[in-house]
Parts: structure tokens; sequence; C-alpha cells
């Protein structure tokens, strides 16, 4: 089941109602879990200081989104700073994800906590000063480290990289975040590449019309934007870019098993949403739904969105194949 909200008002009053939906999940979840504990201990860090200044100069509407969260949730605002850090300050923060690039479309599994299954939702979001969009939100999370689209025609997908360093920056999630504000995948990477960058992240990237998506990964050392006019590509959440070969990753299980699957699916022609369904791989299926699975991560959505026309077309399943939401560009039908 995903929940269906609207935020809007300031950018602090967006975040308090994101916080006040999401806080029972989170106080009946996240506060016990093994996730937040191992975040938490970078709490009154010298990294986490250095976060929060690049924040508050660069985004300070975005520290008042956290910091409305912050009240919502009915949590320190430092612990719920650091929670959306942790992919910046942990490598094994759980979120995971698969998307299918093609020239117009994005297909992507949302893959996250289990402990969140139920509790997650889409929120229709309407900032004071940038467009609105729709994308899938976690409690205790900001919007825009997930699958999301705008009403500038904007269309991302976000994939975690586990960094084992991430020296000092911007923290990934309020990066992208702030790329939900921008129109096309070229103001995107632009705006990647002129702030430093804490943890890495990949995204798949589009524009309604547009005649190519942007497999796009940036971490602390590089952004590396490869355009996708021909053919697909798989993602399987860890960077596989040459312009990363350096990058010091953690590469799981399933995330290498995901990507070769889903290469060999690839080449065989499957459909993107057939590929995202797929559990061929038992022990590491591309559609996550085990208890058991390795990196304790299962898949809470799929979106399938097509740019070929003037406004992105777009559904959202839960689980494969159960249409949950229908969308034309930012409107749900």
């Amino acid at each position: 089941m995903l929940a269906w909200l609207r935020a809007e008002g300031s950018h602090r009053d967006i975040g308090l109602a994101l916080g006040r939906w999401g806080a029972e999940a989170c106080h009946g979840h996240l506060l016990r879990s093994s996730a937040w504990a191992g975040v938490q201990r970078w709490r009154g860090s010298a990294e986490a200081a250095a976060m929060r200044a690049h924040v508050e100069q660069a985004f300070p509407w975005i520290m008042d989104e956290l910091s409305g969260l912050a009240e919502g949730l009915g949590l320190p605002l430092e612990d719920v700073f650091l929670w959306n850090c942790r992919g910046d300050l942990w490598a094994m923060a759980p979120d995971g994800c698969t998307t299918v690039l093609a020239a117009a479309r994005l297909s992507h599994n949302e893959d996250g906590d289990p402990g969140f299954a139920g509790r997650c939702g889409l929120v229709d979001l309407r900032p004071p000063d940038g467009p609105a969009f729709v994308s899938f939100v976690y409690p205790g999370s900001i919007p825009g480290h997930t699958f999301a689209v705008n009403d500038a025609g904007l269309a991302m997908t976000v994939n975690n990289i586990r960094a084992r360093r991430a020296p000092p920056g911007m923290p990934r999630m309020v990066l992208t975040r702030a790329v939900l504000t921008l129109g096309t995948p070229t103001d995107a990477v632009a705006l990647l590449r002129a702030h430093p960058r804490a943890g890495a992240f990949h995204l798949g990237i589009g524009t309604a019309g547009g005649d190519a998506t942007y497999s796009v990964e940036f971490s602390s050392e590089t952004v590396s934007a490869e355009r996708v006019a021909a053919g697909r590509r798989v993602h399987a959440n860890h960077a596989i870019h040459a312009l990363q070969a350096g990058l010091s990753q953690v590469v799981t299980a399933s995330s290498r098993h995901r990507q070769a699957r889903g290469d060999a699916l690839l080449a065989r022609g499957t459909e993107a949403l057939d590929i995202l369904a797929d559990q061929g791989d038992a022990a590491e299926p591309i559609y996550r739904n085990s208890a058991a699975d390795t990196d304790d991560e299962n898949t809470m959505a799929t979106a399938d969105i097509d740019l070929g026309g003037p406004l992105a077309a777009w559904t959202v399943q839960a689980p494969p194949g159960d249409i949950r939401f229908r969308f034309e560009g930012i409107r749900r039908l």
C-alpha cells in the first residue's frame, strides 16, 4: 500500500507536513533499527558539522525543509539531518534500486528498508519558489532521492552507490533535492559539478519530449554523464562508468547479481518492466520481496516513466503489474 499526500506552503511547512505524515513509522520502526543507530554515531562529528555548513550556505531552503521535517517527526534536527546524510556517512545505508534507461523512458525499482513496507507514499509537493513535483517518499527523509517528475518536465530516478570514502561536502540527498528545481539534464549535471560532493549516487535523468536520457554517476571524485540515445542500459546501484573506475566502493552480491542478470535480459530483448519484475536469479533477484534479502532491502514500488511525449506519462506499480497510480506530467489521472 502506498499513501498519497500533498505538501505545500513554505519550505518549513512542507517539511513539517512530511514529518507529521512519517512520524508514526519513524517512531515505530526507524528509531529502533540498526540503520538509525549506525548513522547516529556520527552525532557531534566534524564531518556532520561540515556537511551542515555546506547546506546552510548553498541551500538554506533545504535546511528549512529539514528543520520542518524534524519538528513534524518530533525529533532533534541534528538526528534528522544525520539520517538524511546516511549514505554519505555510511556505505551500507539501506538503499538499493535498479533502473532501466532508454532514449525516452526510465523504468525503476525503488528498493529500501523492508520495515517501511506499507508505510511509504507519493507526495504532490508544491514549493513556493520552484517547480511542483511528484516524488516517492520514505518516512523521515526529504524527497528527491527516489523517483520523481516535476512540472518543468524533468524526470529522475536515483540508485544508491556505496562509496567507501565520502569527504566532507554537500550531502547527496541535498543535491538530488536541488535537482528537482531544474528542467533539463544539462542543468542537473552543472549543479552537481558546481558543489563539493560527499557521497555518491546514480541518476537516470530525462526530459519529456527530449531525444535522450542520461545515466549520471556522481561521487566526491567526479561527475560522469553518459547519454542514452539508442539502445538500453541497466544500472543496479554500483558505479559502472569508466570515469568512476577509481572509486572505492562496496559492491554487494545483490547489486552485482542484479547488474549481471539485467544485462543478460537486455541482451535477450526483454521488456523493461519484465526485467524489473524478474526473479530468475532466485538467490539475488531483481524484484526483491524476500525477508532474507542479503542487503536487507525490498522493492517498495516500480515506476515506469515514458518521456516520448510533451508530458511525462507514467505509472507507479506495487507490486509489479499492479498499477496504483497513473500520471500525465504531475497530474494524477
